[in-house]
């Protein structure tokens, strides 16, 4: 029997039970904290999000419920280098397990190598692949190779002809003081 998900609305413990999994594309205009960091484009940006459910026995011999994420999306930012748009492949692949409590996540989470979450009857799984771009994305994103050269030098090449002609400042005061002695 083949169950249907909701990506924004996921009972996790059933989802695992039920060894579930779902696909579902997100408009990037759907996710607003991650839009906010990219550039505008236009609306076809999609964000692609794969899930895959399962229990798994904990060291008690416990079941715990795991969610396995997979996403990508190419998300428009500025280049830092040469000032221009850059499209950024981004890419999640990561393990959830889920416990009952926010106190015993905290615990497991800085023991465990894997993500520790908090078991929800109304998971959003949309949220969970915007959180992870948004701590994936660059801290300054560039271009491999700008399309354009990128202009090194601070001045004009005339710039330093400018300066050695003004006349210095300071050479009024000299001429007081040799004057007045």
């Amino acid at each position: 029997m083949k169950h249907e998900y909701s990506v924004q609305s996921l009972n996790i413990v059933q989802f695992a039970k039920q060894e579930g999994q779902l696909q579902a594309t997100v408009p990037l205009a759907d996710m607003p904290r991650l839009l906010r960091e990219t550039l505008p484009t236009d609306q076809s940006v999609a964000v692609y999000i794969q899930a895959r459910g399962w229990m798994q026995a904990d060291a008690s011999g416990a079941q715990e419920p795991w969610l396995h994420l997979q996403s990508t999306a190419t998300l428009r930012q500025t280049c830092q280098r040469c000032l221009q748009p850059v499209d950024m492949a981004m890419q999640v692949d990561r393990q959830f397990r889920f416990v009952a409590t926010e106190e015993l996540a905290e615990i497991e989470d800085e023991e465990s190598e894997e993500d520790v979450l908090v078991i929800s009857q109304t998971f959003s799984v949309q949220e969970l692949a915007e959180d992870e771009f948004l701590m994936d994305m660059p801290a300054i994103p560039m271009h491999a190779v700008c399309p354009q050269p990128v202009r090194m030098a601070v001045q004009d090449k005339d710039f330093d002809q400018g300066e050695s002609e003004k006349p210095n400042p300071f050479a009024v005061l000299q001429q007081f003081k040799k004057g007045g002695s």
